[in-house]
């Protein structure tokens, strides 16, 4: 089992190691740091964090390749750090697993806010497998009675159901496995019943921070929101010539697509 409150930084650049314990011990964990890949992967699977903030580029492996190792023991949130503003390493990271990604030099306080409201967020993906809920809503002799006393727990569009609670998704009966941050967004989305959220917006979804935060957002978190909708399009077989769900507003951000009869 994780531990809340332990974080790993895998960082070979002694000054960037030092800078990043020093804000994970001021927002209240205990810290590991490690100065190669294959010491990052021992650390996190000896100490059990919760966080980890992991370099790309790293002397021996490089950070994807310490990524796609820890994915296969640890659900931890996982921050990518790289000097290079490069939209492939962007679309690499989301795709292996990470949470967030940022680009060096960083702000200290916007990593701290980053990761103090990443936790703040429900960790467990979502996985392909029904919640008790779940199967309850799909064999029960009158599902839409159920779907009226449960609206706020149970959204439905054009044949996609998020259950809210239990965290799963459901396209016509199929369950469909989304990460914590595609689930975030679609019930942004879905909460939004049609009306444009700008990328700002959706990055804040993605970091967990509440309505009216103000804090910088970049390009490359942008792409991030990017890539995280094209992987939710890619999961439902979404057509972005006819959308059955996510609609591109050009220069602004997303909306849901209109509903159709089933």
């Amino acid at each position: 089992m994780r531990d809340p409150n332990v974080a790993v930084v895998v960082e070979d650049d002694d000054d960037v190691r030092n800078l990043l314990v020093a804000v994970l011990q001021q927002a209240g964990f205990e810290v590991h740091a490690a100065a190669t890949g294959h010491q990052g992967v021992d650390a996190v699977r000896a100490h059990h964090a919760s966080l980890v903030t992991l370099d790309v580029g790293l002397p021996d492996i490089d950070g994807f390749e310490v990524l796609r190792r820890v994915r296969q023991f640890s659900d931890a949130y996982v921050v990518m750090l790289t000097g290079r503003n490069d939209e492939l390493d962007t679309i690499t990271a989301l795709h292996g697993g990470a949470d967030d990604y940022m680009t060096k030099p960083f702000r200290s306080r916007e990593l701290r806010a980053r990761v103090v409201a990443m936790m703040r967020r429900p960790r467990r993906e979502i996985s392909g497998w029904p919640e008790p809920d779940t199967l309850m809503l799909h064999h029960s002799p009158e599902p839409r009675r159920t779907v009226t006393a449960q609206r706020s727990k149970i959204l439905q569009h054009n044949g996609l159901t998020l259950q809210v609670d239990s965290r799963t998704a459901t396209l016509r009966g199929k369950h469909v496995a989304f990460t914590r941050s595609e689930f975030d967004l679609l019930h942004d989305l879905f909460r939004a019943g049609g009306a444009v959220r700008t990328r700002a917006e959706l990055v804040r979804v993605v970091r967990g921070e509440q309505d009216g935060e103000e804090s910088y957002i970049s390009e490359a978190d942008q792409r991030a929101v990017e890539v995280h909708l094209g992987n939710i399009r890619r999961k439902l077989g979404d057509d972005p010539v006819n959308p059955q769900w996510l609609i591109t507003v050009r220069g602004v951000g997303y909306r849901l697509a209109p509903a159709r009869g089933e």
